[in-house]
């Protein structure tokens, strides 16, 4: 009797070790297939109606989608009277509370760091750089997070799964052509040299909100590694507000500065592209060729820039992407451009920066529609009550995506707008 006892608690106990080691092999192979940035087969190509992310054999735990493959049934029938207890005990404790909200971002949020992280940049002096900062936070409350993504589109543009079966602008189906003559003649597809060799780096994306105003944040701001400016908020006469210095200058055509002599002069100048005319028109710009009126345009574009194609590059559409369908949650409408689905440039910009920027700051985000007399941009007179309903973009849900990354240390608001 009792070498029956002893052998039926070693094949348990084998058994049981059995399933520890193949969930460790599930789980590395899980946290590989994150990892992989250019994999054709990842799920990352197909959404559901709002915009999440879909896979085969795609199991769901506190509403995130997990990877895993099933685990062996021998494994689940390890201990079937403690499984009973178990449910009976979860039964009486009622239904379980959801852990992460519909996107996948954890729904409650603590202001305090987790602890694993909060040791491991204990050591750290005050004001030093701390390397992988921003992912670790994000990854902390949004576990579906990967990092790997480039920031501008290069030569192997055509191998990465997760933008070519999108058309502009969360994607590049259509314009190989157009990018290939572009990157042809730009030939670079990083950022400075200096700005690559650095261990740890710390970025500001500048809003052009009114917020910005009256703050003398400018010596604050020039101190970031980093500086990415949006659209055509000017810099000359507000350097005491928004600093002096610019690293990269997002924009698309509508946006862009159309007097040569705005520009700064140390800066990349970089598209962002909504729509196929923006591509069109950055290789006009590239080539130095006549800019068409009569290519679509919403509104008069620059027909001149003064950079040379080493200095331009083109933002990788992934960034639209996922600030829309799997931040945000706006709607998919099957992957085109439609009604409140398209994320302002600001929210891109961020996004981008949660990928290749080491501690991210924000300045000049934040719109505040309960003081309809406050300035709507720190460079002009126009009033908050100016602005309209937008067509493309959905303020509110942009809203509530950055007051997650706010309360959650993943990214630093100094003007308080968000």
């Amino acid at each position: 009797m009792k070498m029956g006892l002893v052998v039926l608690v070693r094949n348990l106990l084998l058994t049981l070790c059995l399933c520890l080691v193949l969930g460790f092999m599930y789980y590395a192979a899980w946290k590989l297939h994150l990892l992989r940035w250019e994999d054709p087969n990842s799920g990352a190509l197909t959404f559901d109606s709002v915009g999440r992310t879909l896979g085969s054999g795609r199991r769901q735990r506190n509403n995130v989608a997990l990877d895993f493959p099933s685990l062996p049934p021998s494994c689940l029938a390890v201990d079937s009277g403690q499984s009973r207890t178990q449910k009976a005990m979860m039964e009486a404790r009622g239904p379980a509370q959801p852990k992460y909200d519909r996107l996948g971002f954890l729904l409650k949020l603590d202001s305090k760091l987790p602890a694993e992280l909060a040791t491991k940049y204990a050591n750290l002096s005050d004001g030093a750089c701390k390397p992988g900062y921003a992912s670790a936070l994000m990854t902390a409350i949004f576990p579906k997070f990967s990092r790997p993504a480039p920031m501008f589109l290069d030569d192997s543009f055509r191998k990465w799964a997760r933008i070519r079966d999108f058309v502009p602008p969360f994607g590049i189906k259509g314009q190989d052509n157009l990018i290939k003559a572009i990157l042809s003649a730009t030939k670079e597809y990083r950022l400075t040299p200096a700005l690559d060799s650095l261990s740890c780096r710390r970025c500001i994306i500048i809003g052009n909100g009114g917020v910005l105003a009256n703050k003398s944040l400018g010596a604050r701001i020039d101190d970031y590694d980093i500086v990415v400016r949006l659209n055509s908020a000017p810099v000359k006469g507000f350097e005491k507000d928004v600093g002096g210095k610019t690293t990269l200058r997002i924009t698309y055509p509508e946006g862009a500065m159309q007097r040569p002599e705005e520009y700064e002069k140390d800066s990349l100048f970089v598209l962002a592209g909504f729509k196929w005319q923006d591509f069109k028109w950055l290789k006009y710009i590239v080539y130095k060729e006549k800019v068409s009126a009569s290519d679509g345009f919403w509104k008069s574009v620059a027909t001149r820039v003064p950079k040379e194609p080493p200095e331009i590059r083109i933002l990788n559409p992934y960034f639209i992407q996922e600030a829309a369908f799997s931040f945000i949650g706006l709607p998919f409408n099957h992957g085109l451009m439609g009604r409140g689905n398209i994320p302002t440039l600001g929210t891109v910009a961020v996004t981008m920066a949660l990928h290749s920027c080491d501690q991210v700051a924000v300045a000049g985000f934040g719109y505040d529609m309960s003081s309809p007399n406050a300035p709507l941009h720190y460079y002009e007179s126009v009033r908050m009550a100016a602005i309209k309903e937008s067509w493309t973009h959905n303020i509110q849900r942009e809203k509530e995506f950055l007051r997650k990354l706010v309360k959650a240390h993943v990214i630093t608001d100094l003007t308080s707008g968000i």
